[in-house]
């Protein structure tokens, strides 16, 4: 299938590593100019060289972007715009707020993640979502976490932001339709990343077990078997924000092995 993406141009958040890498990558491969975002400006280079070794694409640019400041957010768009022209697809991105329960977080904890995980997404889409309109459209994928579809135990603060992306994607998915702007919310489950891995070695440490005997249980209990790649979850992001992808919006899916066991 053909996803039309030669000549588009994407801007992803968080992308200096896991999911965000994975999938500009993969709209690199697809042939898209890729604009990454992150804090490290040599993480920054190092993915960079990493994609285009990747995907044959020399199209790859960066900025240093804090997402929890409006300022930096606002600077990494213009950037993309002018390195790329313009801006077709918008990868909204954050690392995961802390682990724990409602005692062990402050107000401080409670406005950090607020700001790292949901209004971050609303700072990008307010800045990017003009540059589409001008452009006849786009497509917005906000990438979640399987607590989208069910909670997970001991991971309060992102139950609870990760839902409000799911909100904020069904409220814009309404406003931006006229402008062929469609947003979408994706949510990884057990997909092996680096904040899988600091997960279940906080899962191990807390109930004094092994961390590949944590590992073993949570395999066991995903249908498939197993934790996803980078790559899995990568496909399936780059087929929301294609053309392939013309009329779902304001939708959100899980991609899990199977995991979740909701239905709604």
């Amino acid at each position: 299938m053909d996803l039309g993406l030669t000549g588009k141009t994407a801007l992803v958040a968080a992308a200096s590593k896991g999911l965000g890498k994975a999938t500009a990558i993969q709209l690199a491969k697809e042939g898209a100019s890729v604009h990454i975002v992150s804090r490290d400006e040599q993480a920054l280079k190092q993915t960079k060289d990493a994609i285009i070794k990747a995907s044959g694409n020399e199209n790859v640019f960066y900025s240093v972007c804090d997402i929890t400041d409006a300022k930096d957010i606002l600077h990494a768009v213009e950037s993309a715009k002018q390195h790329t022209g313009t801006i077709d697809i918008l990868i909204n991105n954050a690392g995961g707020p802390p682990a724990g329960k409602l005692l062990d977080f402050s107000d401080g904890d409670w406005q950090q993640a607020f700001e790292l995980n949901l209004l971050s997404f609303v700072r990008f889409i307010r800045a990017a979502a003009p540059i589409m309109k001008e452009n006849g459209g786009g497509h917005i994928l906000n990438i979640a976490s399987s607590s989208i579809k069910q909670t997970i135990d001991n991971l309060l603060l992102s139950n609870t932001f990760r839902a409000g992306i799911v909100g904020l994607a069904k409220s814009l998915s309404q406003e931006l339709a006229p402008a062929n702007i469609l947003i979408n919310t994706l949510g990884p489950g057990k997909i092996h990343t680096d904040r899988v891995d600091q997960l279940d070695q906080k899962a191990a440490d807390l109930q004094g077990r092994s961390l590949e005997n944590v590992q073993k249980e949570s395999q066991a209990a995903i249908p498939l078997g197993r934790y996803g790649t980078p790559e899995e979850f990568a496909k399936m992001a780059v087929f929301l924000c294609s053309s392939a992808n013309s009329y779902i919006t304001g939708q959100s899916f899980v991609v899990d092995g199977g995991m979740v066991k909701s239905i709604g």
